[in-house]
C-alpha cells in the first residue's frame, strides 16, 4: 500500500507515476501550513456550499464550451442546446450588448456517415452547414504525446453563423474524425477512435486544456480585460475538466511562482456553469488515468492530486475531485468545482440528487448542491419553427424523395396528417420494392426486410402509425419497446386488420439493431401480417425521420432515463403524441392524456421513483408500466377519436421555445446575472 502524503514545502512537484491508480493508495489530507494549499483544499467545499463570490456582471460575454453543435457536429440533444441557446439568447439580449459565443473543435475527416472539411476559407461541417472562417491565433497546448509532455500547435479560427460568433479549435491530431480500423461500430461523429488512436476521453481532455490555454494566453499576453469572457458555460462532461484547470492549475502555478496571483485570479474567478445532460455519461478512463492527469496538470499533477479534496459526503468513491475511486472521470471536476450546475429539467434534477441509479457517484454531491442552491434544473428549449411542420422543409423533403407529396398542416388542419400517412405508406413501400431507389435516396441507412404495404392504403384511417427514431443506445429503452410490441401482437392477434404500423430504428448500436430484426422475425412467426407492419432500420437521415413524424400518430419513448428529451418536443410539434416513461424531462414536458401519454409509475433499480404506491404495486416494473401505456394509447386511437384530435391540437399548441414568454433564455439570463434562477 502506497500512502500519498501532502507536503508543505514550496517545490516543483513531479508528474504522476505511470499507472499509479492501479496500485492501492491512500490520500491523506493533512493540514497544510501554506495559504494557497489551504485554499486549494477548500475550493470544492466553498463551491458546493454557495460560499463563492458571484461577480457583478453588467454585460454578459459568455463562452459556450461544447464538443457538439447542431450546426456543425450533432450526435445528440446537447448539440442542439449548444447551437440554439446562444442563437436565441443573442437574438433576445444582444441588442443590449450581451452575447454568448461558441467554442467548439474544428472536426475534419470522414467517418463514413459524417464528413467535415476546410476548403478555401470555408468550413463544411458534418451537418451540411457551411461558414466562412479565418485564422485569428496560434497557441501551443501542453499535452501528452507518446508518453511525455509536448507542445501541440493549435489554430483558432473565427466565423459567424446565425447571429453567433464561433471559435473553432483546430488540431488534426485530436480532432480528426477519420476512424481507426479498430473503431467500435457504435462510435461515430466526434466520438470515434480516430486514425491517431485518440479516443473520446483524451480528445475532450485536450479540448478542455485548449480552452484553458486560450484563457491563459489572453491574460499573459496583456490583452485588455474585455477580451476575457465573464461566464464559461461547460456543455456536459466533454468540458468537465475545465474548472479543475481554471481553479487548481492556476493556484498550483501561483504556489510554485510560475504565475502571478493577479493573473491566476483573473482566470480562476470566471464563473463556470456546467450543464449536465446525461449523468450516466461522464468520460471515464481507468487505463490512462496517469497519462491524462499529467497532460492536464503537467508538472503540477501530483501537487493538485494531493490537494483536490472534496466536500464532505458519504460516498468513499468521491473523496478526490480528480478521481472517482481510482479512475479519471472527466465530469468530476465540474461536478465539484463549477460555480453552478444546471441540469436540463427540474424533474431530472430531483432524480439525480435523490436516486443513486440516476446520480451515480455524484448523487450526494448534487444533493448538497441542490440544498445550498448551486444546482438548478432548467428545461431545454427548442426552436419551434424548425421542428413544427414547415412549408419550406416539407418542400425540400418532397424534392429529396422525388415520389412523395407530403403537405403542410397545423393544429387547425390536422386532417392533412391523414394525407401524410398515405404518403408515408407510399415511401415505405417504394423503399421495400425498389433497391435502386433505396440506394440512391438513403444509401447509408440499413433496412431490414421492408414490406410493400400499399394494400393497406384504403384502411389507413383505421391504422395508427407508431414510430421510434431515437439514437439506438440502451438509454432509449428499445428492449422495453420490443417487449411492449410483442405484448400488443399477442393482445390484438384476433383483430389483425387494424394492427398498428411500427417504424423503429436510428443510428447507433448494432446489437440493438439485431434485437429489432429479431422482433420482426418473431412477429412473422406469431402472425405474418403483423410482421409486414413492422419496419426496422439502422442509420439516420433527417429527411426520413422528419417525414415519418409528419405521418405518425404516436412516438414511443420508453427511456430508462431522459434528462430532458427533445425528441418528444419535436414529435409533439407535429401532432405526433409521445408515449413515454415518467422519467426526467418527460414528466416536465408531457401531460398525461392531455398532450401525450406517460406511464403511471416509473422504477429505477427496482424501486419506485414516480407514481403512487398503488400504481407501483399493480405494475411492479417498467416493462408492465410501458405495456399498459402503449395499450392505452392504441385504444384511445381506436375508440376515442375526438380525444385524440384534441390531444394532437394541444401538443401542437404547446411551446417550449427558448425565447417564448418565461422561456429558458430568460432563466439563463438571470443565472448569469445573479447566480440564481
Amino acid at each position: 500500500m502506497c500512502a500519498v502524503v501532502i507536503g508543505s514545502g514550496r517545490k516543483v512537484y513531479e508528474l504522476l507515476p505511470t499507472n499509479f491508480n492501479k496500485k492501492k493508495f491512500i490520500l491523506n489530507y493533512g493540514v497544510p501550513t501554506d495559504a494557497i494549499l489551504t485554499e486549494m483544499q477548500n475550493i470544492a467545499k466553498r463551491q458546493c456550499l454557495n460560499n463563492a463570490y458571484w461577480p457583478q456582471i453588467n454585460k454578459i460575454n459568455a463562452w459556450m464550451i461544447s464538443a457538439e453543435t447542431a450546426t456543425f457536429m450533432k450526435c445528440g440533444g446537447l448539440g442542439m442546446v449548444a447551437s440554439e441557446l446562444p442563437e436565441n439568447f443573442n437574438a433576445v439580449f444582444g441588442k443590449d450588448g450581451n452575447e454568448i459565443s461558441i467554442i467548439t473543435p474544428m472536426y475534419l475527416g470522414d467517418t463514413g456517415k459524417k464528413k467535415a472539411e476546410l476548403k478555401n476559407g470555408v468550413y463544411y461541417g458534418a451537418e451540411g452547414k457551411t461558414v466562412a472562417v479565418k485564422p485569428i491565433k496560434n497557441i501551443n497546448v501542453v499535452f501528452v504525446g507518446k508518453n511525455k509532455l509536448r507542445n501541440f500547435k493549435t489554430e483558432i479560427y473565427q466565423g459567424n453563423f446565425n447571429g453567433v460568433r464561433y471559435y473553432f479549435i483546430r488540431n488534426d491530431n485530436f480532432f480528426s474524425i477519420n476512424p481507426a480500423a479498430s473503431n467500435p461500430s457504435g462510435q461515430t461523429g466526434c466520438y470515434v477512435l480516430n486514425e491517431n488512436n485518440i479516443d473520446e476521453v483524451e480528445r475532450f481532455a485536450f479540448f478542455s486544456k485548449a480552452v484553458y490555454m486560450i484563457l491563459e494566453n489572453i491574460v499573459l499576453s496583456g490583452d485588455k480585460e474585455k477580451s476575457l469572457p465573464n461566464i464559461l458555460i461547460a456543455n456536459d462532461w466533454h468540458s468537465g475538466a475545465l474548472s479543475g484547470l481554471t481553479k487548481y492549475l492556476t493556484l498550483a502555478k501561483t504556489y510554485t511562482a510560475k504565475m502571478q496571483r493577479q493573473d491566476a485570479d483573473r482566470i480562476k474567478n470566471i464563473p463556470i456553469i456546467h450543464i449536465a445532460h446525461h449523468m450516466g455519461y461522464q468520460g471515464w478512463d481507468y487505463n490512462n488515468t496517469s497519462r491524462i492527469l499529467n497532460a492536464l496538470y503537467e508538472e503540477w499533477a501530483s501537487l493538485v492530486l494531493k490537494n483536490a479534496k472534496t466536500v464532505k459526503n458519504g460516498n468513499p468513491r468521491t473523496q478526490n475531485v480528480l478521481l472517482v475511486s481510482d479512475t479519471y472521470n472527466q465530469a468530476s471536476c465540474n461536478m465539484h468545482l463549477a460555480d453552478r450546475i444546471i441540469t436540463v429539467s427540474k424533474n431530472y434534477m430531483e432524480e439525480v440528487s435523490s436516486e443513486k441509479s440516476f446520480g451515480f457517484d455524484f448523487r450526494d454531491i448534487l444533493k448538497i448542491r441542490k440544498n445550498y442552491r448551486t444546482f438548478f434544473g432548467i428545461v431545454n428549449g427548442y426552436e419551434k419553427n424548425l421542428i413544427s411542420p414547415n412549408k419550406q422543409k416539407i418542400k425540400e423533403i418532397n424534392d429529396f424523395f422525388k415520389i412523395t407529396n407530403f403537405k403542410f398542416y397545423d393544429e387547425k388542419s390536422l386532417n392533412v396528417k391523414m394525407h401524410n400517412k398515405r404518403e408515408c405508406l407510399k415511401l415505405l413501400s417504394r423503399l421495400a420494392t425498389d433497391a435502386e431507389y433505396k440506394e440512391q435516396i438513403i444509401p447509408l441507412i440499413d433496412l431490414y426486410r421492408f414490406d410493400d404495404v400499399m394494400s393497406l392504403m384504403p384502411e389507413i384511417e383505421k391504422i395508427p402509425i407508431i414510430c421510434m427514431t431515437s439514437r439506438m443506445v440502451e438509454q432509449k429503452g428499445y428492449d422495453v419497446a420490443i417487449h411492449a410490441i410483442l405484448h400488443i401482437i399477442d393482445r390484438y392477434k384476433n383483430i389483425p386488420d387494424n394492427f398498428p404500423i411500427f417504424i423503429l430504428g436510428g443510428a447507433g448500436n448494432k446489437d440493438l439493431y439485431s434485437d429489432l430484426m429479431m422482433l420482426k422475425d418473431n412477429a412473422k412467426q406469431m402472425f405474418r401480417d403483423f410482421a409486414k407492419r413492422i419496419f426496422v432500420f439502422r442509420g439516420y437521415k433527417d429527411e426520413f425521420a422528419y417525414s415519418v413524424q409528419l405521418a405518425a400518430d404516436f412516438y414511443m419513448m420508453p427511456s430508462y432515463f431522459e434528462p430532458c428529451g427533445l425528441t418528444q418536443m419535436e414529435a409533439m410539434a407535429k401532432g405526433t403524441l409521445p408515449i413515454a416513461t415518467s422519467t426526467g424531462g418527460l414528466v416536465d414536458t408531457i401531460e398525461d392524456e392531455v398532450d401525450g401519454f406517460r406511464t403511471e409509475a416509473f422504477f429505477a433499480a427496482g424501486e419506485r421513483v414516480y407514481g403512487s404506491n398503488a400504481a407501483a404495486q399493480r405494475l411492479q416494473n417498467n416493462l408492465n408500466a410501458y405495456e399498459a401505456v402503449l395499450d392505452k394509447a392504441i385504444r384511445c386511437y381506436y375508440t376515442k377519436p375526438q380525444q385524440m384530435h384534441k390531444m394532437q391540437q394541444q401538443a401542437m399548441h404547446d411551446d417550449f421555445s427558448w425565447s417564448c414568454r418565461d422561456g429558458s433564455v430568460y432563466k439563463y439570463f438571470n443565472l448569469f446575472k445573479t447566480g440564481s434562477i
